[in-house]
């Protein structure tokens, strides 16, 4: 080592003797990862997760193809779709948790969250926490199995414009459309039917500036439009368990599969026998012509 290489090493030594709370160079990776991690989250260092369920989590509002100003909170369609399609292509990835706290938003985006979800192979579980209104309820009922909390709330209503609208009879046919749209997913998606669901959704008295219905906790699953109530360990316990009938659904009919290939093989080599055995005897026990005279050869 050189002079000079071994007083700026020195240097170095002391400096840090010096400021004992200073990070090395090499770990200027690790301090912003840090802050990042504490300006995103507000801690430190996030636990790490290792299992095989993902979450994804529905909050504010669900945007669709107009940014939201800066100010509000949004979930972003094409963020949350991408994530769908590799919970679904991941082979580590056995369960989907969706966790939900928002307003509403787009109801074209919101739709085609909830297309996604319900038309998943794997198992998914929705948690409704705070509110999942407006949109935030075919969402919520898109998962095989739905819970909410006893305190959270769904606020059911019609679908509304935003911007101008043309006052002709196709702008309230086309809402009319829309409209069926979202309650024939959720009837199809819960145990609530389509007459139950949009009398709520069209019921005046309940709230001050709209016109609709308001849930809470054991009367969403009540009417049967939520499965359960419960909280974060329900949801995992219930999913757990689909997790397990899933792989022993799998495991049965591939053993199906399997016998079902082996019989066939067994009958094509039967098959196959028996054409064999057949050609062999047509061979060995032809008729024999017994040439008399007068025959003509």
């Amino acid at each position: 080592m050189s002079n000079t290489e071994g007083f700026l090493s020195g240097a170095a030594k002391l400096r840090n003797e010096l400021n004992p709370d200073m990070v090395p160079e090499e770990n200027n990776d690790q301090n912003d990862e840090q802050s990042n991690t504490l300006n995103d989250y507000g801690e430190l260092k996030l636990p790490v997760m290792h299992g095989n369920i993902h979450v994804i989590t529905i909050i504010g509002q669900v945007e669709g193809h107009l940014i939201m100003p800066p100010q509000n909170k949004a979930t972003k369609y094409e963020h949350i779709i991408p994530q769908l399609v590799a919970v679904e292509q991941s082979p580590e990835i056995e369960g989907l948790l969706v966790i939900l706290n928002t307003v509403g938003g787009d109801v074209e985006a919101g739709l085609a969250l909830a297309e996604i979800i319900a038309s998943m192979s794997k198992p998914t579980v929705s948690l409704v926490l705070g509110g999942g209104h407006s949109i935030g309820v075919p969402i919520a009922v898109a998962a095989d199995y739905s819970f909410i909390a006893p305190t959270a709330t769904m606020t059911i209503h019609p679908i509304r414009l935003t911007g101008m609208v043309v006052g002709v009879q196709q702008s309230f046919d086309y809402l009319e459309k829309m409209q069926d749209r979202i309650i024939d997913f959720v009837a199809q998606h819960s145990h609530i039917s389509a007459a139950q669901f949009r009398q709520m959704m069209t019921t005046t008295g309940e709230l001050a500036r709209d016109v609709g219905t308001v849930v809470v906790g054991e009367s969403a699953a009540a009417c049967g439009l939520i499965d359960q109530t419960g909280g974060l360990s329900q949801a995992m316990s219930k999913l757990r368990q689909m997790i397990d009938e899933h792989k022993a659904e799998q495991q049965h009919t591939a053993q199906s599969c399997q016998r079902e290939s082996q019989g066939q093989d067994v009958q094509q080599d039967c098959n196959e026998k028996t054409k064999s055995d057949q050609g062999a005897n047509a061979l060995f026990k032809r008729p024999h012509r017994y040439w008399r005279k007068g025959d003509k050869q």
